[in-house]
C-alpha cells in the first residue's frame, strides 16, 4: 500500500485554510478561491454554501483504520449521513459546508488521506484492478507500479494546468479488469517470448462522443513505464485544446492527429523523456507460470479464493455506492476483531476485504450482517452517480432511478449517470442510461438514452447505442431487454455477444413503442421520477468537474517549470545539448505568459528578441534580461562552456522567478507559486559525475559505486542515485570505511542522492 507521507502535505492544508478565511472575508474572488479549493479536491454542489470534499483512495487500497477515519470526519463536519464510493474507487462526502472544509481535510490528512488534485485540471484518481496482488492468474502484482505512477505524479509540474482530467489505470493481468480502453492511459501487463513488461493503452475515454483507447505501446520494458507515461501526459498538456472545453480530453488528439500522427508525436516526446527521466523506476515481482485468473468482469459478486493460499476475498455490497459513519466504523472493528488490516474499494462501488482465512469468513458475514451490508445479491450490480441530488451538471435523478431498475435475474451490469458526462461509464455496462432532456409537443421531457452491450477489458469494446426512451418508461425498458436476452440467447451466450448478435436495429424496434411519444402521454412521462414539479434542466454556471477556467500563463509556466525539470536531469546526466534546448522551451513560454499577462493578444510569436522587444515598452528590466539570455543562448549553441552554462541556468531561474512575481502581480488571479525555483544549480551539478545503481541488493551497488570511482582522480565528485534510504545509508557506511569522502545525501525525486569525493585510490 501507499506510504501515505508520500502524498501528504499538512503545509499545503495550512495554506488552503488560510484562502478559505480570504474567501469567507471577501479578500478573495469566488473564481481564485474555486481554483484552489478544487486542486484540494474541494468540489461545488448544486446547493449552495456546501461542498464535496473528495477523498482519493490510489488503486481502492486503504485501512480499516483510514475507513473509520473517513466516517469520523464525515460526522465531524457535516450533517449529511452517507459517504459515496465511486467509479474511480474514490469516497465522497457531501454536504460539509465551505468553512468547515479545512478541517475535513486535516483529520482525512491525519489518517493518510489525501484529497490533493482530487478534482481540477489535473491526474485523476489512479484506478487499479480491485484482485491486484491476489488473483492466482495474474502475471504480476501491479501495485507496486501504481504506487510509484501515483507519488510520481502527485504536484509535478505537468499536472498542475492540464487542459482537463486525465484518468488513468492499471491491471494486472492481460484479461484487463481495469478497463484501460476508457482511460486516458491504461497500463496491462503482458509476456512476450518469455519476457515480462506492459501494454500501454492511449486516448480513450467516454462522456458523448466515446471512443476506444490505442495502443501506444505493444510491449515495454518495466523501466520505462513511467517516462512513457509522462510522455503521453506531456502530449495532453501541450497539444490539447485550451479554449474549447468540451474537445480538451486527450482522445481529441487521437482524432485532431489520426492514429498514426499522434504516435509519431509521442515517439519524439518519449525519445526526450527518457533521455531526461531522473524519477523512480519500481520493480515488479513476474510469474511465468500464472495459474486460473479470478477476475472475471473486475470484482468478484462471492467470497473467492485468492492466490494465497487459504485466504478469501468477502466482498461487501454498497447499496448504489452509499455507507453511513456508523457502517464504516463497524467494519474497520469488524477488520480489527479478526486481525484484518487491508479493504478496498472498486470501480462497481463496493468494497472487497481481502487475506480473510476461511473459518472468519462466516463470522464476518454476521458482522456485515449486523451492519446491514452483505454480498452482492443477484440483480444488485447497479451504480449510479449523485445526479441532481448533488451534481451541478446533474439532468436527470440518476440516484432515484438506480432505486427501482435492476439486473435482474440475469444479474446484468446496470451504470445510470445523471447526464452525458457519464460518470456511472454506461458506456461499460451490460445496460447503461445517462440523462437528458427532449423536447416534445412544446414540452422538455426527461430521457434516458440506452447503451447496450459495453466491456472495457482486452477483447471487447463500447457498447452500442441503443433509443432514447422516456424516464417513467426506463425501468420497463431495462427490464424488457433483460428478458429478451434470457429468451433468445445461445447456450452460455454472454450479455456481450447476444448484444453483437443481435445488432442496433434490433433494439431500436424491440423498444420502439416505449420511445414513441403520443401528445395525449405527455402527462404520463412529464416528470423525473417522484417528482411532481415540471422537469427542467437548471443552468448552475456550468460544473466544476471541468475543472478551473484555463489561464494560458499559468498552463505556460507549469510546462517552463517542467522543461526546467528536465533541463536539470539533463544537466545530472551531461546531455548539454539536450538540456539548452529545454533552456530555450522555457524561456520562450515564460516570455509568451508576459506577453499574455500584459495585454498582448495572440498567436505570440516563438522568437525570444521579438518577445523582448515587445516587453520593453512595459517591462524593461525583464526585457533587458531576456535579450541577455537569448544572446546567451546563441553563444552556447556555438561554444559550450559547462560550469559558464551552470551561471546562465542560474540566471534564466532568477529570471523566470521575477516574471512569476510580476505576473502575480499584475493578475492577482493567478498563483504561480507552484511553478517556482525548487532547486538552485550548482557547478558541481555540472562537473559530477551521475551514475544511477539499480542493482537490488547493497553489496552490488557498492561494487559498481568502486568501479565508477576507479575511472575518476582524487577530488573528483561522483554522484550516486539509489532507489531506497537503506541502499543509500548502506552505501555511506561502506564508502566512508573504504576512505571515500561523502559530501552529503538528499532526496531526488523518488530516490537518493548520494555525493562522495573521491579521497582516495579505488
Amino acid at each position: 500500500m501507499l506510504d501515505a507521507s508520500s502524498i501528504i502535505d499538512f503545509e499545503e492544508i495550512d495554506r488552503y485554510e488560510s484562502a478559505v478565511n480570504a474567501y469567507l472575508n471577501l479578500q478573495m474572488d469566488a473564481d481564485r478561491f474555486m481554483s484552489m479549493r478544487l486542486q484540494q479536491g474541494v468540489y461545488g454542489q448544486r446547493q449552495e454554501g456546501v461542498h464535496m470534499v473528495r477523498c482519493k483512495i490510489p488503486g481502492g487500497e486503504m485501512t480499516g483504520e483510514q475507513l473509520k477515519a473517513i466516517g469520523d470526519t464525515m460526522e465531524s463536519v457535516t450533517d449529511h449521513p452517507l459517504a459515496h464510493v465511486t467509479t474511480r474507487q474514490d469516497i465522497q462526502l457531501h454536504y460539509v459546508p465551505v468553512a468547515q472544509t479545512p478541517k475535513a481535510l486535516k483529520l482525512l490528512a491525519q489518517a493518510g488521506i489525501t484529497t490533493r488534485e482530487a478534482c481540477n485540471n489535473t491526474i485523476r484518481n489512479i484506478t487499479m484492478a480491485p484482485l491486484s496482488g491476489l488473483c492466482p492468474g495474474e502475471i504480476v502484482d501491479i501495485t507496486p507500479f501504481k504506487d510509484a505512477t501515483v507519488h510520481y505524479l502527485l504536484r509535478h509540474p505537468l499536472t498542475q494546468y492540464m487542459p482537463r482530467k486525465y484518468k488513468i489505470s492499471f491491471s494486472s493481468c492481460a484479461s484487463d479488469t481495469a478497463q484501460g480502453m476508457m482511460h486516458d492511459i491504461g497500463v496491462v501487463p503482458v509476456s512476450r517470448d518469455g519476457q515480462f513488461g506492459f501494454k500501454v493503452l492511449a486516448g480513450g475515454g467516454l462522456g458523448h462522443k466515446p471512443y476506444e483507447a490505442i495502443v501506444a505501446e505493444e510491449f515495454l520494458e518495466e523501466h520505462l513505464l513511467i517516462p512513457t507515461i509522462e510522455a503521453l501526459i506531456s502530449l495532453h498538456h501541450k497539444y490539447s485544446d485550451r479554449t474549447k472545453r468540451a474537445k480538451s480530453r486527450s482522445k481529441f488528439l487521437v482524432v485532431r492527429f489520426g492514429v498514426d500522427g499522434f504516435l509519431e508525436k509521442y515517439r519524439e516526446e518519449v525519445k526526450k523523456i527518457r533521455e531526461s527521466y531522473a524519477g523512480p523506476v519500481p520493480h515488479g515481482a513476474w510469474n511465468a507460470h500464472p495459474g486460473n485468473c479470478i477476475c472475471g468482469t473486475g470484482a468478484p459478486r462471492k467470497i473467492t479464493a485468492q492466490k494465497q493460499e487459504g485466504l478469501f476475498i468477502v466482498p461487501v455490497s454498497l447499496p448504489i455506492g452509499d455507507m453511513t459513519a456508523k457502517q464504516m466504523r463497524g467494519i474497520a472493528q469488524l477488520l480489527k476483531i479478526h486481525n484484518l488490516d487491508r479493504i478496498r474499494t472498486t470501480q462497481d462501488q463496493n468494497l472487497i476485504i481481502p487475506d480473510v482465512p476461511l473459518d472468519k469468513t462466516g463470522p464476518i458475514l454476521s458482522g456485515l450482517k449486523e451492519l446491514g451490508l452483505g454480498l452482492p445479491q443477484t440483480g444488485d450490480d447497479v451504480v449510479a452517480c449523485p445526479g441532481t441530488t448533488t451534481c451541478r451538471l446533474g439532468i436527470t435523478g440518476s440516484r432515484k432511478a438506480a432505486t427501482r431498475i435492476t439486473g435482474g435475474i440475469a444479474d446484468l451490469k446496470i451504470r445510470i449517470s445523471g447526464c452525458q458526462n457519464g460518470c456511472a461509464q454506461p458506456e461499460m455496462a451490460d445496460i447503461g442510461i445517462y440523462g437528458q432532456g427532449k423536447r416534445l409537443f412544446g414540452r422538455l421531457i426527461p430521457h434516458y438514452q440506452m447503451y447496450f452491450g459495453g466491456d472495457g477489458r482486452t477483447g471487447y469494446g463500447i457498447a452500442i447505442k441503443g433509443p432514447e426512451v422516456p424516464v417513467a418508461r426506463t425501468e420497463q425498458a431495462v427490464a424488457r431487454v433483460e428478458e429478451a436476452y434470457l429468451e433468445t440467447r445461445n447456450e452460455n451466450e454472454s450479455f456481450y455477444f447476444w448484444t453483437r448478435r443481435m445488432g442496433k436495429d434490433y433494439f431500436s424496434e424491440l423498444l420502439a413503442d416505449l420511445v414513441a411519444v403520443k401528445e395525449e402521454d405527455i402527462p404520463s412521462v412529464l416528470h423525473d421520477l417522484d417528482d411532481e414539479g415540471d422537469f427542467k434542466v437548471l443552468q448552475l454556471g456550468g460544473g466544476e468537474c471541468a475543472g478551473s477556467a484555463h489561464n494560458p500563463a499559468t498552463a505556460n509556466f507549469s510546462e517552463a517549470a517542467y522543461e526546467r525539470t528536465c533541463r536539470n536531469s539533463l544537466i545530472y546526466q551531461r546531455q548539454f545539448e539536450s538540456a539548452l534546448e529545454c533552456n530555450q522551451s522555457l524561456t520562450r513560454l515564460v516570455g509568451q505568459a508576459l506577453l499574455f499577462v500584459t495585454g498582448h493578444k495572440q498567436p505570440l510569436t516563438d522568437d525570444l528578441d521579438e518577445i523582448a522587444a515587445l516587453l520593453s515598452k512595459t517591462q524593461p528590466d525583464l526585457s533587458t534580461r531576456l535579450s541577455r539570455i537569448s544572446e546567451s543562448q546563441k553563444q552556447l549553441a556555438q561554444t559550450f562552456d559547462a560550469p559558464g552554462f551552470t551561471v546562465f541556468c542560474t540566471l534564466v531561474d532568477k529570471w523566470m522567478d521575477d516574471a512569476a512575481r510580476l505576473a502575480m502581480k499584475l493578475d492577482p488571479q493567478l498563483d504561480l507559486t507552484m511553478s517556482m525555483t525548487e532547486k538552485v544549480l550548482t557547478t558541481a551539478w555540472v562537473e559530477a559525475r551521475l551514475v544511477t545503481l539499480d542493482k537490488d541488493s547493497l553489496e552490488a551497488n557498492a561494487e559498481q559505486a568502486r568501479q565508477e570511482l576507479g575511472h575518476l582522480t582524487k577530488g573528483d565528485e561522483l554522484h550516486l542515485l539509489v532507489s531506497s534510504n537503506e541502499l543509500a545509508q548502506g552505501l555511506v557506511s561502506v564508502l566512508s570505511k573504504e576512505g571515500q569522502r561523502i559530501l552529503g545525501m538528499e532526496p531526488e525525486g523518488h530516490k537518493y542522492l548520494l555525493k562522495i569525493q573521491k579521497n582516495e585510490a579505488a
